[in-house]
């Protein structure tokens, strides 16, 4: 028995996935270095039940030693899901259990715990984001089949309301069109983010196209940019478009919800030193002199769908998509934003990136 305990020490040693070998009367036979590392306590002597609590897996547990008193069970695996609970963080695993065959002579159990986090909070933002969609579709569509109706009923020979209903309805399809959109460039952003660009472009050429695109906005606004460029600033490894995306869309942003303070702050600078970075790098940003953002927004201003004002940003035409698009592209190019408001001051949005 000895000799089976010795192989079996060496093969779950092994395995990168925290590994318990449990006898009979429960105690822990065996614990590989991740599993000790999980519950950071030596654990070999102990009751698996002081390490393994809650009901559901405990369950498995049992089930697992009900294997061992009766070989003629049947011996199929059980799992369990357990969360491990920490101060920083709560970690999801899953348990599975089997029992040893009866060839090597050892009567145990094998127990395993892996990290699926990852899979929970991936497939929780799935849900959200399908719940999200299906809301945000929803609102104009019920909004155009409210008036398609008036409009062939109460409204039918009613010019002005038809007119009035016939703008309102124009807005909504134009709110559903931009959905669409930004969730297709969502989409391509994300399926390209592992893939780094090739081509070099011009910063100072990317954001003198998007102030140029966005200058009527401005005018019509009444609001003066004051644009720092850096004209012999070096190239960078990136997509011009998408480039011109990010930034049209923090400036329209600046101009949309700071403009109250009349003017937006644009500069290019290099920097030869950053944390985080190995090299030279060049900053951008795009500071507004309006309201502000609440400190308790700013973590999750790049979630999509997530508004400070979720009424005033539909009404401006957001679809609360466009920072989520741009922190996706921002990582493509191994860059960096951040966010940085004060009530009543305005905010800043500065983006990172490495010179090619």
């Amino acid at each position: 028995m000895t000799q089976d305990l010795a192989a079996c020490g060496a093969l779950i040693d092994a395995l990168p996935d925290p590994a318990l070998l449990v006898g009979a009367d429960r105690r822990i036979l065996l614990a590989n270095p991740a599993a000790r590392d999980l519950f950071a306590a030596p654990m070999v002597g102990a009751s698996a039940l002081s390490y393994i609590r809650q009901p559901e897996p405990a369950a498995a547990l049992e089930k697992g030693l009900a294997m061992l008193a009766d070989p003629s069970a049947p011996q199929d695996p059980v799992e369990a899901r357990m969360i491990q609970t920490a101060p920083t963080r709560e970690t999801i695993l899953r348990v599975h259990v089997a029992a040893l065959s009866p060839e090597s002579q050892l009567p145990a159990i094998l127990v395993t715990l892996r990290d699926i986090s990852h899979v929970e909070e991936a497939e929780q933002q799935r849900r959200d984001f399908v719940a999200n969609v299906s809301h945000e579709m929803r609102s104009p569509l019920t909004v155009l089949a409210g008036f398609i109706e008036t409009l062939k009923g109460p409204a039918r020979n009613d010019p002005a309301a038809t007119l009035n209903f016939l703008d309102i309805m124009d807005r909504e399809a134009q709110r559903m069109s931009r959905l669409v959109s930004d969730l297709l460039s969502l989409s391509r952003v994300e399926s390209e983010e592992r893939v780094r660009p090739r081509a070099t472009v011009s910063m100072s050429d990317v954001l003198r196209a998007t102030l140029a695109a966005l200058r009527p906005q401005f005018e019509d606004a009444g609001i003066v940019v004051d644009f720092r460029d850096l004209p012999d600033a070096p190239m960078i490894a990136g997509d011009r478009d998408q480039l011109v995306q990010v930034f049209h869309n923090l400036v329209e942003n600046a101009l949309k919800y700071g403009g109250s303070g009349g003017k937006v702050a644009l500069s290019l600078e290099k920097l030869e030193q950053m944390p985080g970075f190995t090299g030279p790098v060049l900053r951008v940003c795009v500071r507004d002199f309006g309201d502000g953002i609440d400190a308790i927004h700013l973590p999750r201003l790049t979630e999509r769908f997530y508004r400070v004002d979720g009424h005033r940003s539909r009404n401006m035409g957001g679809t609360g998509l466009g920072l989520a698009i741009v922190k996706h592209i921002i990582n493509r190019h191994r860059g960096r934003l951040s966010i940085r408001s004060t009530r009543g001051e305005g905010s800043t949005f500065a983006v990172v990136l490495p010179i090619s």
